[in-house]
């Protein structure tokens, strides 16, 4: 039987993402802030293992995850939201069909990232000292060029107190 610590990633992130504001907050993190969903819930499940990230850790696993991130998932994401508002002819029924699909594609393609990471991360020894706060806030404040506000130091707790002793 597994424990929640030996969750896999993706099951863990699902769950986290569907819990009572959770969503919510790494969607506002993602947009005000430009950090990456998956890895924000990858930081977590780290840290919920006791895993803690170094800068070292980050720079290297947005090194390996980077260009998928960017050239596969941020492009379906765009596409996908421009569809909400246009151009002519959306929005409309067909063009709603087809943004429902590239929504389906883009979370397959942040599975396949989470994939990554999990693969990624699995040198990665626990030291006790790991947090998911203490991850997330590495990972907001690596995209803030060291910098985190207090919006998203609070989105990032809300995110941590859901994740659990």
């Amino acid at each position: 039987m597994n424990t929640a610590r030996e969750q896999a990633l993706w099951d863990f992130a699902v769950s986290l993402y569907g819990r009572p504001g959770v969503a919510e907050a790494c969607l506002a993190l993602q947009d005000e802030d430009g950090v990456d969903v998956p890895l924000l819930l990858y930081a977590a499940w780290l840290g919920d293992r006791g895993i803690a990230l170094s800068a070292s850790d980050i720079a290297e696993i947005i090194g390996a995850i980077g260009g998928w991130q960017r050239e596969i998932v941020s492009s379906l994401r765009v596409i996908r939201k421009r569809l909400k508002e246009g151009p002519s002819p959306a929005p409309n029924e067909t063009t709603d069909a087809l943004r429902n699909a590239i929504k389906s594609a883009e979370l397959s393609a942040e599975r396949i990232e989470l994939a990554l990471l999990e693969s990624q991360g699995r040198h990665l020894a626990a030291t006790g000292g790991g947090t998911a706060a203490a991850n997330m806030i590495a990972i907001v404040a690596h995209h803030g060029d060291g910098v985190i506000g207090e919006r998203a130091s609070a989105r990032v707790w809300r995110i941590a107190a859901a994740v659990g002793p």
